[in-house]
């Protein structure tokens, strides 16, 4: 049987023709507004609303200037940072398009990229990807120009740009409309390679009034900000950096993780947006350090309320006790975890991947409050997403505004939507075999719909294992709550055809040497060295156990591996947006699968 669940499109959506009249009108309406705080040098510098519009003419003119037309492809490869935004508004306000490649991509992905959408420029950010790229040009015969950020292109492109007319720029900008693409972004290419999505202005819009309708609360609050650290080659970051840009969200930019702790205590945002991995890494680091410390079973009761707390306000059982206990815990724990991430942070965006109940507890039960949200490249983000007044842990939410979500009677998720784009460049079959012929999206993920239309994400339709016993399967269930584990990076659920479900585990590098210091070992030790070490496989099937509690006895993993190395992007085993390539994984790995079912 199927089911269906629609909401209405927002009032006075599409807000805009196009992207580019957001900054426009920013500019005439609130030219004094601070939008962005960029680092220069030692200090930071405000953006406000009429200096960026200004910034943005200027290069969209030196585009111009150095022979970019409407319609054109222009590849851009960088880090999150201003100029990557500054960039990405000046080719629209141009009226070409912008392709964006992961500042992390191999050769072999920036080369497929370039050639198959077609683009005839490119803009790097440093010598880095100048060494990349430099041997692929001779290839690329259609990339004719190529700028490079730190070597102060912005400047260049705003000088040579001095000779363009402004009626000539106007009439670029006044000629984009919602059917024109606005980008191509690629896919992560789990299951072969990447495909490109052609987003138009249309679907951004849609996506973006979508998202100031939910989230407006917590973007449009007075004195509002975020530190924007997410990859903006990612359509997630760069969906929400569009409505921050419209709702004039004060934003930073952080480029590199490492320093991200340091940054996020500078800036003290009021929000933050990330993936589900990095509130995993704040749950596993504070909880590791705490071990460290001799304060483990502190923190773990300290969880155990926050937990409880956040279960106790939908049931309404926070009786005076656990109150106490929380409020205890708050001046021991929790308000470390926060002062970590700002001091200031009350809500928090999660995309990409399920989050789990387990941590969205936790965070709300801290005082961050964790809003999911689901939706693919394809959709444009979203489609589905929690907000305030509306959140139902352990679900991504109700249909966001405008947008038709329907579960098939296999447990497929379909949409329609705004927001859902309508076509992958140069792949005609595979645009056909992602739509029903009444033209609904095929999502390729499993849900359910509950009967206020929460959906419910239980796993991927190609990733379904089915055993030897004919019991099928959804590995994400497992391995979401595998890697929740301070000491796990990450996992592979397999068994299909096979007795009985097994895993393949991968010790976090960053918290193996806090493990080597709890269990009294030698410092240095590897993780090779440890990987049939006693101590670390028990700690290992406890988090196995606590995996297994989610699912039956015969979904539950009945043996596992540690790896005596855990797998990267640099290896071809991760996408840049941290999803397991699993086919790739399984390949490399066959020996080590066969030997979970030996003997």
């Amino acid at each position: 049987m199927l089911q269906d669940f629609s909401a209405p499109v927002p009032a006075g959506s599409p807000s805009a023709p196009s992207l580019s009249c957001h900054v426009i009108d920013n500019a005439r309406t609130h030219p004094d507004s601070v939008v962005f705080r960029v680092r220069e040098g030692f200090g930071m510098r405000n953006v406000t609303c009429a200096d960026f519009h200004a910034e943005v003419r200027a290069v969209a003119k030196g585009l111009i200037a150095s022979g970019i037309q409407a319609g054109q492809r222009i590849g851009l490869m960088s880090r999150t940072r201003y100029e990557w935004t500054l960039f990405d508004c000046a080719i629209g306000y141009a009226g070409a398009v912008s392709v964006p490649i992961y500042e992390t991509s191999s050769a072999d992905q920036v080369a497929w990229i370039l050639e198959d959408s077609g683009a005839v420029a490119v803009i790097l950010e440093s010598d880095k990807n100048k060494a990349l790229f430099g041997p692929l040009a001779a290839s690329l015969a259609e990339v004719r120009r190529t700028w490079v950020i730190d070597d102060a292109c912005v400047e260049f492109l705003t000088t040579v740009g001095a000779s363009v007319d402004d009626a000539e720029l106007d009439a670029r900008q006044a000629a984009i409309g919602p059917a024109d693409a606005a980008t191509i972004i690629y896919t992560s290419g789990t299951t072969g390679r990447p495909k490109g999505c052609v987003l138009t202005q249309g679907n951004f819009m849609a996506e973006v009034d979508g998202a100031l309708e939910v989230f407006g609360d917590i973007l449009l609050a007075p004195h509002a900000s975020t530190l924007l650290f997410l990859p903006l080659a990612h359509v997630f970051g760069r969906i929400l950096g569009y409505a921050f840009i419209k709702g004039r969200t004060l934003t930073g930019f952080c480029s590199d993780t490492k320093t991200l702790v340091p940054e996020l205590q500078q800036f003290r945002p009021t929000f933050v947006v990330a993936v589900p991995r990095v509130f995993e890494k704040v749950f596993n680091t504070a909880q590791q350090t705490a071990q460290a410390g001799g304060r483990g079973r502190i923190f773990d009761a300290a969880a155990h309320t926050a937990i409880a707390y956040s279960q106790g306000l939908e049931t309404g059982a926070t009786g005076v006790g656990l109150r106490i206990r929380r409020l205890a815990f708050d001046a021991l724990v929790y308000r470390k975890i926060r002062a970590a991430m700002g001091g200031r942070v009350e809500y928090a965006i999660s995309g990409g991947a399920p989050l789990g109940a387990r941590l969205g507890h936790f965070f709300r039960g801290i005082g961050i409050e964790v809003f999911e949200g689901y939706g693919l490249t394809e959709t444009t983000a979203a489609i589905a997403a929690t907000h305030p007044g509306a959140v139902k842990i352990g679900t991504v939410g109700q249909p966001m505004p405008g947008t038709s979500i329907r579960i098939a009677e296999d447990g497929e998720i379909m949409a329609k939507g705004g927001q859902v784009f309508t076509r992958y460049l140069n792949n005609e079959r595979a645009t056909e075999d992602s739509f029903t012929r009444d033209g609904w999206f095929h999502t390729g993920d499993l849900g359910t719909l509950d009967d206020d239309g929460y959906l419910q994400i239980t796993g991927r339709k190609k990733e379904i294992i089915v055993t030897a016993g004919g019991k099928n399967v959804a590995p994400a269930v497992l391995e979401d709550r595998l890697r929740a584990s301070w000491l796990v990076s990450n996992c592979l659920v397999v068994g299909e055809a096979k007795p009985y479900i097994a895993a393949l585990v991968t010790i976090d590098p960053e918290a193996f040497p806090a493990w080597l210091t709890q269990h009294h070992k030698p410092e240095g030790g590897t993780v090779a060295q440890y990987v049939n070490d006693p101590d670390l496989l028990t700690d290992v099937q406890a988090a196995v156990d606590e995996a297994n509690a989610a699912v039956s006895h015969a979904e539950a993993i009945k043996r596992f591996i540690i790896l005596d190395h855990d797998w990267t992007e640099a290896d071809g085993h991760i996408t840049p947006s941290l999803k397991l390539k699993r086919s790739v994984v399984m390949h490399a790995c066959a020996e080590a699968i066969e030997s979970l079912y030996a003997g």
